[in-house]
């Protein structure tokens, strides 16, 4: 990624009120990050959604400036830089249409992992509260060590999910509200630091960036964007927590919460996600894997013969690869075979009816 480039992808984040759909749309009209910032104002107006004010801000050219500050600071600090059109960019945010253009992220695992899990809840945590977090999570680790916990750093529920998957060798990702250049409660520094080397940090927000309250109900899509699923435990009736998995819905990623008390106020939010079918009532790791799919299945063994001369060639190049690997989503499949992704999907579709393979949640596909 050359500097220029960078920091025309910062800078495009950058554009007040611009907004993560329209900077898309200008990028797409354009057909490319430098050109939103050649073309005059009498250009951008004439855009749908582009309004004068907005336009005024585009041509403003102190936020190239800006981008080219933290560009270098990113270059000096060993941070990352995803950018929605880079091919690493993580295939489940790229299905959210409000996903951030561009974050940092700071650390060493796979943001398109095949099993990542975000963990919410109240900073007001219970014994019991942090007592099931770290249940669920051992568990969830003795049958799926390649699972990634995500979460917020927060006080609470947030600190004793990363805390319970870096006990139990898991990687965990704290999605920040705020930029590297802060650590927020400033007592979760070590854990913070720790992460980086079994997990990492993301941010949407530039370096020198502080923890405002806004900030933290905007990080809350990424937390939910980012995995396959959102499992709350204890919340009350309002709270980020519920923010969260409103926005997991929206997205139609599976939410899970633990249930409580009717009396327990620390209760009240999950109750009432389960009462309102926006949550599936869990009780322990073994729900979440049952709900995912993720329990391990024995594949039987293929029978070739008249099963390979009903399929066509193509057909059988999916069948032998998911042969090989077990399991893959659509995104996998796609990127192993090279094939354009509304071809896949009418294949993948055809082998399901001849009963070859099963669509699991999460575009999983698996042989029958």
């Amino acid at each position: 990624m050359s500097e220029v480039s960078l920091k025309h992808k910062i800078a495009l984040g950058l554009i007040p009120r611009i907004g993560d759909i329209n900077a898309r749309k200008l990028v797409s009209h354009f057909g490319s990050v430098e050109a939103v910032f050649h073309e005059p104002y009498r250009s951008l107006i004439k855009i749908p959604g582009i309004g004068s004010g907005i336009a005024k801000y585009i041509t403003d050219r102190s936020y190239l400036d800006v981008a080219e500050q933290e560009a270098e600071y990113i270059s000096k600090n060993n941070i990352r830089t995803y950018f929605y059109l880079d091919n690493d960019y993580p295939f489940r945010l790229r299905q959210c249409d409000d996903s951030p253009v561009v974050f940092f992220f700071k650390g060493n695992c796979d943001l398109n992992s095949a099993k990542i899990l975000s963990v919410v809840g109240t900073r007001n945590a219970t014994s019991r509260g942090r007592e099931l977090c770290e249940k669920i999570i051992g568990g969830l680790a003795m049958g799926h060590p390649d699972v990634i916990i995500v979460s917020g750093l927060a006080y609470g529920i947030d600190i004793a999910s990363h805390k319970a998957a870096m006990a139990n060798n898991l990687q965990t990702i704290g999605v920040l509200g705020h930029g590297f250049k802060t650590t927020y409660p400033s007592v979760h520094t070590s854990t913070a630091i720790a992460m980086i080397k079994q997990g990492g940090l993301l941010t949407d927000f530039l370096s020198d960036e502080l923890p405002e309250r806004n900030n933290f109900i905007k990080r809350n899509r990424i937390i939910a964007g980012l995995s396959d699923a959102t499992l709350v435990i204890e919340s009350g009736k309002k709270g980020g927590a519920l923010i969260t998995a409103d926005i997991a819905n929206s997205y139609n990623r599976d939410v899970f919460a633990v249930p409580g008390r009717p009396d327990d106020q620390w209760s009240a939010g999950c109750n009432s996600l389960i009462k309102s079918n926006k949550a599936a009532l869990t009780e322990c790791s073994d729900d979440i894997e049952y709900f995912l799919n993720w329990k391990s299945e024995k594949l039987k063994p293929p029978v070739q013969g008249k099963l390979f001369s009903d399929m066509d060639e193509t057909e059988k190049i999916v069948y032998e690869l998911l042969i090989k690997q077990g399991e893959m989503t659509i995104d996998d499949i796609c990127r192993s075979l090279e094939i354009a992704i509304q071809k896949l999907s009418a294949i993948l579709l055809q082998m399901e009816f001849k009963g070859l393979l099963k669509c699991y949640p999460g575009n999983l596909y698996r042989i029958t």
